[in-house]
């Protein structure tokens, strides 16, 4: 018995070892693209013509001033994309958040006529794709005069279905005896949301503001049809102005990509101890 022990005991060491090399491996393959463009960020844009893009680091001709270029690149518009681009990413994830976590969170406790219904066109609009919505989303904003408005670019991400689908099935694994407990001490319908449900779901939020955070920070479509004005366009549009046919500005386009990895890097440092919670939970109950 003590031999077999031994034996379970050596085994599980071993790929508890071979599991974290390969997990060090992959996240080192993984990190490549983004040392890469952190060196292109401190070479001059001519040297980067000149020798073409590498990996090999020359103290030499490598400096920050590229990161002192984007205050005076064409008077300091970047600043001005960053701004926009956190303007839509909080607006698009604090209401997506909050709209979305009530709505699942009605189709999971409450039975009310037609709660299979809504479900059921819940995840029919998850199945179709963004690009069949965008003419009529878009006739829809000239109607109601938000093109080239933030609320505009967030208005189609208010409630997401995933978002709904995603707490629907997190609340489905919460026990329903705190919803009974919370009505015997006489809370509200609203009360038992915000003081009971809400605690619980905090890993439900924490995954879904990392991806929330993520799709609005990268997404380059939907904005670049609704925003007109150049100092409205989020990062993504306005770093795709910097590349033209009569040149391109890499001094401002490597360090302006390195700088807007940055916010994500911070989200997800805040949410990463309740993000792979909230991911497992949400995906087997219910």
């Amino acid at each position: 018995m003590r031999l077999s022990n031994k034996i379970g005991g050596k085994k599980r060491i071993l790929l508890t070892v071979l599991a974290t090399g390969l997990m060090f491996v992959t996240a080192a393959l993984l990190m490549i693209p983004f040392y890469f463009m952190f060196l292109s960020s401190l070479k001059d844009g001519t040297e980067i013509l000149r020798n073409g893009l590498s990996l090999t680091f020359d103290p030499g001709i490598s400096s920050f001033k590229n990161y002192t270029a984007l205050n005076t690149y064409r008077d300091g518009i970047y600043w001005q994309w960053y701004k926009s681009s956190v303007i839509i990413m909080v607006l698009q994830t604090v209401i997506g958040l909050v709209l979305s976590s009530i709505v699942g969170y009605g189709l999971a406790m409450y039975r009310f006529k037609g709660r299979n219904v809504v479900f059921t066109l819940v995840l029919i609009l998850m199945m179709v794709p963004f690009e069949i919505l965008l003419l009529p989303l878009y006739r829809m904003l000239i109607r109601f005069h938000l093109t080239d408005t933030y609320f505009g670019v967030v208005m189609p991400y208010l409630v997401p279905p995933f978002m709904i689908f995603f707490f629907r099935q997190y609340v489905l694994g919460l026990p329903k005896e705190l919803l009974e407990a919370a009505r015997i001490d006489g809370c509200s319908d609203y009360g038992i949301f915000f003081k009971v449900m809400v605690p619980n779901m905090i890993p439900a939020y924490g995954a879904m503001t990392i991806l929330s955070c993520m799709n609005s920070w990268n997404n380059l479509l939907w904005p670049l049809i609704v925003l007109n004005s150049n100092e409205k366009f989020t990062i993504p549009i306005g770093m795709g102005t910097t590349i033209t046919p009569y040149g391109d500005a890499f001094d401002v386009l490597m360090p302006g990509a390195v700088m807007a990895v940055v916010p994500l890097i911070v989200i997800y440092l805040f949410c990463q101890k309740t993000f792979i919670a909230g991911l497992t939970s949400g995906s087997v109950k219910g």
